[in-house]
């Protein structure tokens, strides 16, 4: 059997776990179910010393986000409550996790989460979050690109659509890591 993940060089990316996003429809797994699996793997990841980063979007004002021309604009609520940034208290954030604040759908660009996984020896990143085919895919390719080893919690993300998350997790998480169920990465935990 493989070892699936050496955990000082592992990181756990949870995306957009955040009250303004978890409120959204999602498929194939609801919302719940996606945060109580992260979260399971948030505390297999404190538990083994691994580092964990909880990624969530958020702006000022606006200013500072992306605003190309579109053929189809992403739903926007008419005002955001001032918490809709936080991170769900489900998943039990620690001062050792590092909060990252992203202004597009990926991770990495205009971010430090670069710096932070290489000045930390990691190689290997374990991808989980809302919405599988905008923040996570983004993210996940953006990975791909610098380098690093992937492994896809499936079950601990989900879609706008079930058609998306299925697209993504058959089609492009495969050609670019390893696609696992949280119990298959958790498992991995006893190693």
């Amino acid at each position: 059997m493989e070892k699936l993940l050496d955990w000082e060089k592992t990181a756990l990316v949870v995306i957009d776990l955040q009250k303004g996003i978890v409120g959204y429809d999602t498929k194939p797994y609801a919302a719940t179910d996606v945060v109580n699996r992260a979260a399971s793997l948030a505390g297999a990841f404190r538990e083994k010393g691994a580092f964990v980063v909880l990624v969530r979007v958020s702006s000022k004002d606006g200013k500072d986000m992306l605003h190309p021309k579109l053929d189809q604009q992403p739903p926007q609520p008419s005002a955001r409550p001032a918490d809709w940034a936080e991170i769900v208290s489900e998943i039990g954030a620690k001062d050792s996790d590092l909060l990252l604040t992203k202004r597009q759908w990926g991770a990495f660009h205009g971010t430090e989460l670069d710096l932070q996984l290489r000045r930390r020896g990691i190689d290997t990143i374990v991808l989980c979050g809302i919405a599988t085919g905008i923040g996570v895919d983004t993210t996940a390719r953006e990975a791909f690109q610098l380098g690093y080893n992937q492994v896809f919690a499936e079950d601990a993300m989900s879609g706008i659509t079930e058609e998306e998350h299925n697209y993504v997790v058959k089609t492009i998480l495969p050609r670019i890591g390893r696609v696992r169920t949280t119990e298959q990465i958790l498992q991995s935990a006893g190693e």
